[in-house]
């Protein structure tokens, strides 16, 4: 058995390395982490010069991981989710489950590995995205970025958590969808429109919007967003993680059900 795990690890890392969309998305994320930190960084030096304070920009550490949090870990989403769309696209996935017919294992692994890469690269980034927004911010301007305090620490560990999760949940709607474009549609419309517009539900979309999972994962990670939720961030992460597992889960049985 963990010869099998290892024998379909090494195939699925061979596939990530062989191919140009993996280091296209990285190139892709760092530029939005890191170029998205620089700007907020300068804006909120040359803030100060504005006679009005309300004019006047002090990023928080959300604010300054935000390019990645934000824009980031979708693209990170989306490579996990071309992973298993493109086999279905292009007919490589029969050859994949003839190779590896434990499905449950072969999705696992595949999740796990792009999971595991993507947590390692986007908590790098959220580490250095901080730094280089506190430098270019000046001691004045970037007043509010110190990690001091557990909700500006969280903003920083909860990102590789976040991305690993949001990597999971891809895979699994990739898996069900078998789809690129309805898959990757699905997955950016999500997050930045289709839960937003439970605001304008009034009163009926106020008491939905506590259950909606990128809402919570949100809420973990510090950003405002004048939602009312039942629990602390903690609850928010664990709510989000049992979202993503059900969401997985369900891809599984799917998986196993219906023909390649």
């Amino acid at each position: 058995m963990a010869g099998t795990v290892l024998d379909t690890l090494r195939a699925e890392r061979i596939k990530l390395t062989t191919v140009q969309s993996p280091l296209w998305c990285t190139v892709v994320i760092v530029a939005l982490g890191l170029g998205l930190a620089a700007i907020l960084g300068s804006v909120a030096r040359s803030s100060l010069t504005m006679q009005e304070e309300v004019g006047q920009f002090y990023p928080t550490v959300d604010v300054a991981v935000s390019g990645i949090t934000g824009f980031g870990v979708m693209v990170l989403m989306i490579l996990a989710a071309l992973s298993v769309t493109s086999e279905y696209r292009f007919g490589v996935i029969r050859t994949t489950f003839q190779a590896t017919p434990n499905r449950t294992m072969l999705l696992i692994v595949k999740a796990v590995l792009i999971g595991v890469l993507g947590a390692i690269l986007t908590g790098v980034l959220g580490i250095a995205s901080f730094f280089l927004a506190k430098a270019l911010a000046g001691p004045d301007a970037g007043r509010d970025l110190v990690l001091s305090g557990e909700p500006a620490l969280r903003a920083l560990y909860g990102i590789p958590l976040y991305a690993f999760f949001c990597v999971v949940l891809a895979v699994g709607v990739g898996t069900l969808l078998r789809q690129s474009a309805g898959t990757i549609a699905l997955l950016l419309l999500w997050p930045l429109l289709i839960e937003s517009l439970f605001g304008l539900f009034g009163s009926v979309g106020r008491e939905i919007q506590p259950f909606l999972p990128f809402s919570n994962a949100n809420h973990f990670l510090g950003t405002a967003q004048g939602v009312d939720f039942h629990w602390g961030p903690w609850g928010s992460m664990v709510y989000f993680a049992l979202f993503t597992v059900v969401v997985f889960a369900v891809s599984l049985v799917v998986v196993n059900r219906r023909d390649a």
